[in-house]
């Protein structure tokens, strides 16, 4: 390669180089979730059924909803990385399906998801207040890895499983506050397989949604 063709090839890499950049991300919020079909098969103590359970997600009760992510931007546009979200789903209050103690993934409706994000910087340059914001949008694929309590006439089923495939999705607006720090608020959503092994040796299985709506702060280096 000649001297002048490395420094045209140098040129056109430097400035993504410049642009790479990890990011350590925290956010909580307040997250639902709609209804879903509930199918308990083949289990020596509870009997077969399917049902649609009504839930709630009850954010700020401990253990609270939230989730971090890792993030490295390969570029000022593109970034990928690893997203963990400790959702929560239980029956409505008073809509408890009959014959259970318990039946809630209140202990994490747990994904783990890796993530492809694209982020559109100075769409606002020129508009006052939100010249500084910068939107995003995200989605991926992982696991379903829920801490399952399901309790019903002596059947104890009270541990973490791998459930099933897992998918998220999400949008928002990053605020830089310095050159390391941003806050940001985003929509995010995530969808669950779950087919959990019970205590009795039957299965119960249930697609869940979940949606949300974060704040969450951010460290860029």
């Amino acid at each position: 390669m000649t001297l002048r063709m490395f420094l045209i090839s140098a040129t056109a890499i430097l400035p993504q180089v410049a642009a790479a950049e990890y990011e350590i991300s925290a956010y909580a919020g307040h997250q639902t979730a709609p209804s879903s079909d509930i199918v308990i098969d083949g289990d020596a103590v509870i009997p077969d059924s399917d049902f649609r359970q009504q839930w709630v997600g009850n954010s700020t009760t401990w253990p609270i909803y939230g989730g971090f992510r890792v993030t490295y931007w390969q570029s000022e546009t593109f970034g990928y990385g690893l997203d963990y979200a400790h959702n929560k789903v239980e029956p409505k209050r008073g809509n408890e399906p009959a014959g259970f103690d318990n039946l809630e993934f209140t202990d994490g409706l747990n994904t783990w998801t890796i993530n492809a994000y694209r982020r559109f910087p100075d769409t606002f340059t020129g508009s006052g207040a939100l010249d500084r914001l910068t939107p995003y949008v995200g989605a991926g694929v992982g696991i379903s890895l829920p801490g399952v309590e399901v309790r019903y006439a002596g059947s104890d089923t009270f541990e973490y499983q791998v459930t099933g495939l897992a998918a998220t999705w999400l949008a928002g607006v990053s605020y830089p506050i310095d050159d390391t720090w941003s806050l940001f608020g985003e929509y995010k959503g995530t969808y669950t397989q779950n087919e959990v092994d019970l205590d009795g040796g039957g299965t119960l299985s249930s697609d869940i949604f979940t949606n949300a709506v974060n704040i969450g702060i951010s460290y860029r280096f």
